[in-house]
């Protein structure tokens, strides 16, 4: 019988056999290795030779069974591939400038973190009232991280933090941050009638305009900003980074002893919009204005306060008409206690010492707790030490800003 043609080629067949567990060391998740487990490849010789060749020529090709994943006998072996977990990154050494009404937040931020370095400018003024401004040592922030805190509580003090602002990214520095805990205009700005000026868009062009770094735009960092429409107006020169307080509010929270009797109210659908994500965790009381006649009273719209500890959340509180209002109608409602909390106090005209303290005798009398953040420092120092009043300050919340 003719013998089949000669084939110089081995081919590999699958044996469908199942093998024995791998090695320990070989990790099962990956797919390829699952493949693996249910077939082992086995060669085969297929060579058929001339009986001359044959003749003097002794084939030994036994049936083998091996591992695709582990190397044959004698074979060189390269060395073994360590995953090597991702080094942390380094942080970021930052000096700090500062206008002069944040020095002592300015110096709050440096305690929280030894990578800021605390830097200075001279705030002068010349005869006819211009600023004379000088950055102190300017030479020495060449290559650094540098961040301004700034503070834009009334006009007479945006323009010449304005200059510095413009002035400190031509130095040379690596990257730039400005730090404008709270965004100021817009807050009472309503859009009704043609004529009607948005000032926070004209703030939010001029701030678009700061010169880029050799690190790239300038960051800016603002922390609950009033009109959530308003991000939108910052130019494309600049990268906006809105945070948020409330997590400060939520560890204070978790602190007091009635920490599991707790329920927020929103004085407006507006506040409720802005934070009920961030505090959904908590019973929600839902109030709202309606208008009587000539008056806006403010009645609840949804939940029950009775018997709970009521914390009323805003972004903010110029007159606290508002916030008054929305004490009065949660006491009525059987609540045990109420707080409030904003993270701007503004209070013009010292319109804080409207709201008073419960001192234990009941919600109907006045707050518990009133929390603010220190975003506006001038506030601050009128209501140091005065109850219910009570400061959650942004210091840390800023120098983990400045490593973003």
């Amino acid at each position: 019988m003719a013998s089949a043609p000669y084939s110089p080629f081995r081919t590999l067949t699958l044996n469908p056999e199942p093998k024995p567990a791998f090695p320990a060391r070989i990790g099962t998740r990956n797919p390829l290795l699952s493949i693996c487990r249910k077939f082992s490849f086995r060669a085969q010789s297929h060579v058929d030779l001339s009986p001359e060749i044959a003749g003097g020529l002794q084939l030994n090709l036994p049936m083998q069974s091996y591992n695709p994943l582990e190397p044959a006998a004698g074979a060189v072996v390269g060395p073994s591939v360590a995953f090597v977990p991702r080094p942390k990154r380094a942080r970021k050494n930052v000096l700090l400038f500062y206008c002069e009404e944040m020095k002592d937040l300015a110096r709050r931020v440096v305690s929280e973190s030894d990578a800021i370095e605390l830097r200075s400018i001279s705030w002068k003024k010349f005869e006819d009232g211009f600023p004379n401004l000088f950055i102190t040592n300017a030479h020495e922030i060449r290559g650094q991280h540098v961040a301004f805190l700034a503070s834009f509580s009334s006009p007479q003090v945006i323009f010449e933090q304005l200059s510095i602002i413009y002035a400190l990214p031509r130095l040379f520095i690596a990257s730039f941050t400005v730090v404008l805990p709270f965004f100021p205009t817009g807050s009472s700005e309503r859009m009704e009638d043609e004529g009607d000026v948005a000032t926070a868009f004209t703030l939010a062009r001029i701030l678009s305009n700061i010169p880029i770094s050799r690190g790239g735009p300038t960051s800016i960092v603002i922390f609950d900003i009033h009109a959530l429409q308003e991000r939108f107006y910052f130019g494309d020169n600049v990268l906006p980074c809105f945070e948020s307080a409330v997590p400060l509010l939520k560890n204070r929270l978790q602190e007091l002893p009635d920490s599991d009797n707790i329920s927020i109210a929103f004085p407006d659908d507006g506040a409720w919009k802005r934070f009920h994500k961030q505090l959904q965790h908590f019973p929600v009381i839902v109030c709202n204005k309606v208008r009587e006649g000539d008056q806006r009273i403010v009645r609840i719209k949804e939940g029950d306060p009775r018997g709970r500890h009521v914390v009323i959340v805003d972004d903010l509180v110029q007159s606290g008409s508002t916030l008054i209002e929305c004490q009065k109608v949660l006491a009525a409602h059987g609540a045990a206690k109420i707080s409030a909390y904003v993270t701007h106090g503004i209070f013009p005209n010292q319109s804080w010492k409207r709201f008073k303290y419960d001192n234990g005798v009941g919600p109907e009398n006045g707050l518990s707790h009133f929390w603010m953040t220190d975003s506006c420092q001038l506030t601050v120092n009128e209501i140091e030490n005065q109850a219910p009043f009570e400061i959650i300050s942004l210091a840390g919340a800023i120098a983990a800003a400045l490593q973003i």
